[in-house]
């Protein structure tokens, strides 16, 4: 009987023993059997046309929140609006091996080869806010900026009811919201002939140069300007800082875009006119999502547009 008892202990512990082992080469099939880890850590490396502006912040801001929730690491670089040195960024990126390059171009043709030097590495490369003229890009998260100015400029239409001399402040040459947001301008200004263009230069996105801008047109047309569009909220900005000091910011209204900070306060004030609301922050939050679904192995969309809302002051507490 004794014998008999230890055979049976003997036998249960073998089979125990096989049956510890299946579950072992079990679960270690169902953790390696799937091609993508949801616990691997990717690499995102960013690069925007600046990051002196509070909007391209915003937009990283974001970026660098949502890859801290989902467990990504994300470098980020300043363009410094020159395609150079975005460039040379482009290939550090590429040396380093990050899995993903997610960008906002200083120039929309200028770019194109990064684009093209990091699909010829493999690596996928994601825009953001500003568009590259490129084939190549994976995926674009940003707003349609033809719209931007079509809102803005229609609405200084209205403010001038129809007729009156404006000058245009501009995004750096070459940057696709400068090329589509005059297109958006000149698509509302097709429809209202008595209005008319006395200047327009690039500010390059920088309240101190529009202020100045603003400073040379007071002298060149005097008592002539009825209206300020900016490209940009910042331009605007210092566009109103120019009219303060010359006295006559009343009897010029101005329209920006962005609706940043400094602008929403601008427009509680009185002292900014109306803006272009672009949500940097969703399109922040939005690029680092599309990349790293890309990277699990995820489909995603060729383009992800989010709509411009116009800012005035009697919507403003939905933008504060």
């Amino acid at each position: 009987m004794e014998i008999i008892k230890k055979f049976s202990v003997l036998l249960l512990l073998g089979v125990l023993s096989i049956f510890l082992i299946a579950c072992g080469e079990e679960e270690e099939t169902s953790n390696n059997g799937n091609e993508t880890n949801d616990s691997e850590t990717f690499t995102l490396g960013v690069t925007h046309y600046s990051m002196q502006n509070e909007f391209p912040v915003l937009v990283s801001d974001a970026q660098e929140r949502i890859a801290d929730e989902q467990g990504a690491e994300i470098e980020f670089y300043d363009g410094d609006y020159d395609p150079a040195t975005q460039l040379s960024q482009f290939e550090n990126m590429i040396s380093q091996g990050v899995d993903a390059i997610i960008f906002s171009p200083t120039d929309a043709e200028a770019m194109a080869g990064a684009v093209e030097m990091a699909d010829n590495a493999n690596i996928p490369v994601f825009g953001v806010n500003t568009k590259v003229e490129s084939d190549l890009l994976t995926s674009y998260i940003g707003s349609n900026d033809v719209e931007a100015g079509e809102i803005e400029m229609q609405w200084m239409a209205d403010e001038l009811d129809g007729e009156g001399n404006i000058v245009i402040l501009e995004g750096p040459l070459g940057s696709s919201p400068q090329i589509q947001r005059k297109e958006g301008i000149y698509n509302i200004l097709e429809n209202y002939p008595d209005i008319n263009v006395l200047a327009e230069q690039t500010g390059n996105w920088s309240r101190s140069e529009g202020l100045s801008l603003m400073e040379n047109w007071l002298q060149a047309f005097p008592d002539e300007i009825d209206g300020v569009v900016s490209q940009n909220d910042e331009m605007a900005l210092g566009a109103i800082n120019a009219l303060e000091d010359a006295g006559i910011k009343d009897d010029v209204p101005v329209v920006g875009v962005d609706a940043i900070s400094d602008a929403l306060d601008a427009v509680d004030e009185g002292r900014l006119n109306a803006t272009t609301f672009q949500n940097a922050v969703k399109q922040g939050e939005e690029s680092v999502e599309v990349a790293l679904k890309y990277l699990k192995g995820e489909s995603v969309e060729e383009e992800y547009m989010i709509p411009f809302e116009l800012v005035t002051p009697d919507n403003l507490d939905e933008f504060k």
